[in-house]
């Protein structure tokens, strides 16, 4: 066949924009390039940028480039590179009523929550005692055994480091009276007159204070008379029966002793109402606190030497202490319902004041015994107790609740040390 008879190849009929739009897929593969040479005088075309595909793409033209057949659509966002630490999510926000998101327990390992948000108050109920105290109620009649248990609270025999913090200085005393092992008599009687006073101090201190003060305090506000467990009428009966078996108690002592224990019934009855008044209510518990010391001096020797006041006044120095270490635990809550304390007065610089208070009082102490000429071991129990308020004061630098009141409880130790230093100083004479 000739070359003029061949049939032609139809020819490519262009599409329109509606053919192109619906015919062509939205992602079609780019056509090649074509490899004809271009024309030498035909103006260089600038270089092609990369374009998103889009479905309103239009149909390859003879040159091998895409007609536009639709609006043209906005460049895709470039992704902008990960820093290295990515910044931390928001947390998500709860809605009123929602329960809280449990929270793993692997999570919990880690990420603890702060110390802060921890619970920083002490319980004011305690511990091993009042375990023993339920074991000897086992014991009383039904009937009876939950009001005699809220007396003995209402004692505070379920907390006994207050009565051993009054023990110790009246066993320095009756070990410096006798510089020697003192009378078995005098040592039962003011052992037992310890506890006995201490109990019938708290009782007429939750008195003064149940209504206007531990009753707005959330760490004291479960004691008997503020939770209207114990009225009124009975914890005076009750301070009036302590009162009279630590008399019946003094009677066994001489003349003199019998007078200085109406002078610490009278300090013991004022010192809860102190704190209405002034800030130096600590002061007067002190007092009240070492009144046993002149007690046993004139126990044991009839007599109140310079020695006697010097401990005394040692004492005085050792109860502010450990009671403002106390009122820090409270002191806020103090403050807005109206009670006075060292605390409150010494405020900032109350772990300066407290410091200058521990050396004074160990300098007294130190005074005592050079007095009496004690070895070694006395000034070794010294030591003991300068670490022991060291610790205190680390205890104490932040002014946690739960730490202020360790501080205050370490406070047994000390009296332990220096009795135990006198102790063993006496006995090697």
């Amino acid at each position: 066949m000739e070359e003029s008879e061949r049939p032609k190849p139809p020819r490519r009929r262009k599409p329109t924009e509606g053919e192109a739009a619906s015919d062509m897929p939205a992602a079609a593969p780019r056509t090649r390039r074509s490899t004809a040479p271009a024309d030498a005088a035909a103006p260089k075309r600038a270089p092609r940028t990369r374009k998103p595909a889009s479905a309103d793409a239009g149909a390859p033209t003879s040159e091998g480039t895409r007609a536009p057949a639709g609006p043209t659509a906005p460049p895709a966002r470039r992704a902008e590179p990960r820093s290295a630490i990515a910044a931390p999510e928001p947390a998500p926000t709860i809605a009123a009523g929602e329960p809280p998101p449990i929270v793993p327990s692997f999570a919990r390992k880690v990420a603890p929550p702060p110390r802060a948000a921890a619970p920083a108050r002490p319980a004011d109920t305690s511990t091993r005692s009042a375990r023993v105290i339920d074991w000897l109620l086992g014991y009383v009649p039904d009937a009876h055994r939950a009001r005699i248990r809220e007396y003995l609270v209402l004692m505070r025999l379920d907390r006994p480091v207050g009565a051993l913090l009054l023990l110790w200085p009246t066993w320095w005393a009756l070990w410096f009276a006798a510089n020697d092992f003192p009378p078995p008599g005098a040592l039962v009687i003011f052992t037992l007159g310890v506890f006995v006073m201490r109990s019938a101090g708290c009782v007429i201190n939750d008195y003064a204070d149940h209504g206007w003060l531990d009753a707005h305090v959330e760490r004291t506000r479960g004691r008997p008379m503020a939770a209207g467990r114990v009225t009124k009428k009975e914890a005076l009966l009750l301070f009036a029966g302590l009162l009279a078996l630590a008399f019946l108690l003094v009677l066994f002592t001489n003349a003199l002793t019998v007078k200085l224990a109406f002078v610490g019934a009278a300090l013991a009855a004022v010192y809860p109402f102190t704190k209405r008044v002034t800030h130096l209510a600590q002061v007067v518990l002190g007092a009240a606190f070492g009144w046993s010391i002149p007690m046993a001096f004139a126990a044991v020797t009839n007599s109140l030497p310079q020695l006697c006041w010097l401990l005394f006044l040692a004492n005085v120095l050792f109860s502010v202490v450990y009671d403002t270490e106390y009122a820090m635990v409270d002191r806020d809550e103090d403050i807005r319902v109206g009670a006075k304390s060292t605390a409150i007065l010494f405020g900032d610089a109350d772990r300066v004041i407290i410091g200058v208070l521990m050396a004074t009082f160990l300098f007294a102490m130190l005074l005592a015994g050079t007095r009496v000429h004690l070895h070694w071991p006395y000034f070794a129990g010294l030591a003991g107790a300068a670490g022991l308020f060291g610790w205190q004061q680390w205890l104490i630098r932040d002014r946690a609740r739960n730490a202020c009141f360790a501080a205050f409880r370490n406070n047994n130790l000390v009296g332990l040390v220096i009795w135990l230093g006198l102790l063993f100083a006496l006995a090697i004479r």
